[in-house]
């Protein structure tokens, strides 16, 4: 379960969820298509969760001066090669329901899967992990906000527009949020490894101002969802003040400490994404 790390797979949940109160307004929702698109999410989501676990201790950036939650492959509680095998069953699973969604959606689900297997394993491994190179927060936004919502909308027959592109932008900043935080947190082990992420290449304070945007951009894609809506989506307003909260917290946090603001904001990322979510359906 730690390996897995299910406080974060909220992060794959929220924009399914968006995707289907979206294509709700227009068809008739495909249940057993739900069902499996959410299975599919949270199983690619876990796959990047073990290769990152797996491949960060196989280059040594997770050691013993590590200030986020426990990993287990560095910790020694599994075994690297039991850590690979479940990386293993895991991309299993997603290709057995991915194959069923192909055969709902078609081309463009099938290449959405494609990139999402390969965003996956290549977010930390390859000879060029991509969030070793700034790109963790680019990736993150593209397959937590644009792909989930957009490839959820579309296997339900949905017609696609405007409305889906904004109804990604509050789950794709906020998840891009939660890498800034733990991004921000690893700055002195990541420098140490030589991983350079873009919060080693931005340094703290420019870090958090990065963080400071996402929010923001989260709520203007609220706002511009709900003109092209429903004025119900402005449930996802009362984010606000708890954004705003954390964002000042962020501020004066450092090291171990930023834990607290990982979980503070995987908090506004489901508080924004079901808001949204319940303002579709109505």
């Amino acid at each position: 379960m730690l390996a897995v790390r299910p406080p974060t797979l909220g992060a794959s949940v929220v924009p399914v969820l968006i995707g289907l109160a979206l294509a709700s307004r227009e068809v008739v929702l495909n249940v057993p298509v739900a069902v499996a698109t959410l299975v599919c999410a949270i199983v690619l989501q876990v796959c990047t969760n073990l290769a990152n676990d797996y491949y960060d201790y196989l280059r040594g950036i997770d050691d013993d001066d590590r200030l986020g939650p426990v990993r287990v492959t560095q910790a020694g509680l599994l075994s690297p090669s039991s850590v690979r095998r479940g990386l293993i069953v895991a991309l299993s699973i997603a290709l057995g329901v991915g194959a069923c969604l192909i055969a709902v959606g078609g081309l463009p689900i099938a290449i959405i899967g494609v990139a999402a297997i390969a965003g996956a394993l290549a977010y930390s491994a390859g000879p060029w992990p991509l969030a070793s190179y700034g790109f963790g927060e680019l990736l993150v936004f593209i397959f937590f906000g644009f792909s989930a919502v957009a490839g959820t909308h579309h296997l339900q027959g949905a017609t696609f527009g405007l409305p889906v592109a904004l109804a990604a932008l509050p789950p794709a900043c906020l998840a891009a949020a939660l890498i800034v935080v733990n991004n921000l947190r690893d700055i002195p082990t990541d420098t140490r490894a030589d991983k350079r992420t873009l919060a080693v290449r931005l340094g703290p304070r420019r870090t958090r101002i990065e963080y400071a945007c996402l929010l923001v951009g989260a709520f203007v894609g609220v706002a511009a969802l709900a003109a092209h809506t429903s004025a119900a989506v402005l449930l996802g307003m009362l984010g606000i003040p708890v954004a705003a909260i954390e964002l000042g917290r962020l501020w004066k946090r450092d090291g171990a400490a930023l834990n607290a603001s990982l979980i503070g904001t995987a908090k506004i990322h489901m508080l924004v994404g079901l808001a949204i979510t319940i303002g579709l359906s109505l």
